[in-house]
C-alpha cells in the first residue's frame, strides 16, 4: 500500500526539495500542510511539481493550516490518512525572534505541541521526523563539534523555542510512544531560498556590486564559520532516515545512558566554511571580486552566534553523507 507523508512547510525552501525529491524517488502521497506565509508560497512548490507527468502531480495535495491551533476534524478529514510525520514549519528568523519573541513559542513551541497531539491519536503512524537545529546547542568554541545529546545553551529565543520544542518531542515518545526521530540541521542553502537568508543576499549583492558585510569577531579578522548543507542533501538524509534497513535499525534504536531512546541525528555539510571564504567563493563562481567590510555584530547584537559546529559521525556510522563537496554545491547555486 502506497504510504502517505504528511509534510508541515512543505511550500517552504526546504520542504519543496523533500518534496521534488519524494515524487522523484518514490511512489509516496504527499500532503502539504502549510499556512503560506511570507517563507511559503505555492509559486515554489509548483516550480518543482509542475516538472512530473501529471498522475505524479496529483500525488501532492496542499491543505492550509497554521499550527498555532490544534488540527480540527474537518481539517483532519482533509488531510486523510497518514502513515509518517515530517515537521519542518518553523519561523527560523533569529532577529525577528529577538524582537518579537513570543511569535516564535508559539509557532515553533506551540504549533509542535499541536502537531504532537494530533499525531498521537493516529492509530498506524510509522514514524514521526521532528526537524530542529544546530542553533540549540548555542556558539561552538573553536574545535568543538557538538554530538546529538550534548547540553542545550539557546542563544536567541528561536533557538530556545526550537528546543522546548524538540523536548516535548522526547516527552512524547516517553509518555505516548510515538515513533519519534529528532534531526539537527545547520546553515541550508540551495536553489529558491528566500533573499534574506545569507547565501543568496550575497549572490544578489555580488551581482549587482554592492557591500556585503560579514559577521566576524571583535578584531575585525575573523569571519563566523558554518557547516553549510545543501536543500537537496538535507532531502537525501530525510529520505534514508524514512528507509533504513533492519541492520541500521537497530544500530540506532540502542538506548544510551539514562535509557534515553528518542534517536537525535545531526545532519551536516562535508566542510567547515568561514562566511568570508564562502563569499569569495561565490564571487569566483560569477566571475567578479566580492565586495565586503568585516564587521562586529556580535558583541553589538546579542544572541548571533560566531560559530555553529555539529558532528556528523553518528550518521556516517549509520550509513549516510552529503555526496557532493560544499564548493561544488555552492558554484551550482551562484
Amino acid at each position: 500500500m502506497t504510504k502517505r507523508i504528511l509534510l508541515t512547510g512543505g511550500a517552504g525552501f526546504i520542504g519543496h526539495h523533500i518534496i521534488d525529491l519524494f515524487l522523484a524517488k518514490t511512489d509516496w502521497e504527499i500532503v502539504s500542510l502549510d499556512r503560506l506565509d511570507y517563507s511559503g508560497n505555492l509559486n515554489r512548490l509548483h516550480n518543482v511539481v509542475s516538472k512530473y507527468p501529471k498522475e505524479t502531480q496529483k500525488r501532492v495535495k496542499v491543505v492550509w493550516h497554521d499550527l498555532k491551533a490544534p488540527i480540527s476534524q474537518i481539517t483532519n478529514n482533509l488531510i486523510g490518512h497518514i502513515d509518517i510525520i515530517l515537521h519542518l514549519a518553523a519561523s527560523s528568523h533569529v532577529d525577528r525572534s529577538i524582537t518579537h519573541p513570543m511569535e516564535f513559542v508559539l509557532d515553533n513551541t506551540v504549533g509542535t505541541v499541536n502537531l504532537l497531539d494530533y499525531a498521537r491519536h493516529l492509530p498506524s503512524l510509522e514514524r514521526f521526523i521532528y526537524f530542529s537545529t544546530d542553533e540549540i546547542f548555542g556558539i561552538a568554541p573553536p574545535g568543538v563539534a557538538y554530538r546529538e545529546r550534548d547540553r542545550y545553551n539557546s542563544t536567541n529565543p528561536y533557538s530556545a523555542s526550537k528546543a522546548a520544542a524538540e523536548e516535548f518531542c522526547v516527552a512524547y515518545e516517553n509518555t505516548y510512544k510515538l515513533p519519534m526521530f529528532i534531526t539537527h540541521t545547520m546553515n541550508v542553502f540551495g536553489e529558491r531560498q528566500h533573499p534574506e537568508k545569507f547565501i543568496p543576499m550575497c549572490i544578489k549583492k555580488i551581482r549587482d556590486g554592492e557591500k556585503i558585510f560579514i559577521h566576524s569577531d571583535s578584531t575585525r579578522t575573523v569571519a563566523g564559520s558554518r557547516f553549510y548543507i545543501h536543500a537537496k542533501d538535507v532531502a537525501e538524509a530525510m529520505l534514508f532516515l524514512l528507509t533504513l534497513n533492519e541492520d541500521q535499525t537497530k544500530i540506532i534504536r540502542t538506548p544510551d545512558f539514562g535509557g534515553a531512546k528518542c534517536p537525535k541525528f545531526n545532519i551536516v555539510g562535508k566542510e567547515e566554511i568561514d562566511n568570508l571564504t564562502m563569499v569569495n567563493i561565490l564571487a569566483d563562481a560569477q566571475g567578479k571580486q566580492a565586495n565586503y567590510e568585516m564587521v562586529d555584530f556580535h558583541t553589538s547584537r546579542p544572541g548571533h552566534d560566531l560559530r555553529y559546529a555539529l558532528d556528523g559521525d553518528y550518521m556516517r556510522s549509520v550509513g549516510w553523507e552529503p555526496q557532493f563537496s560544499l564548493r561544488e554545491r555552492l558554484e551550482d547555486v551562484a
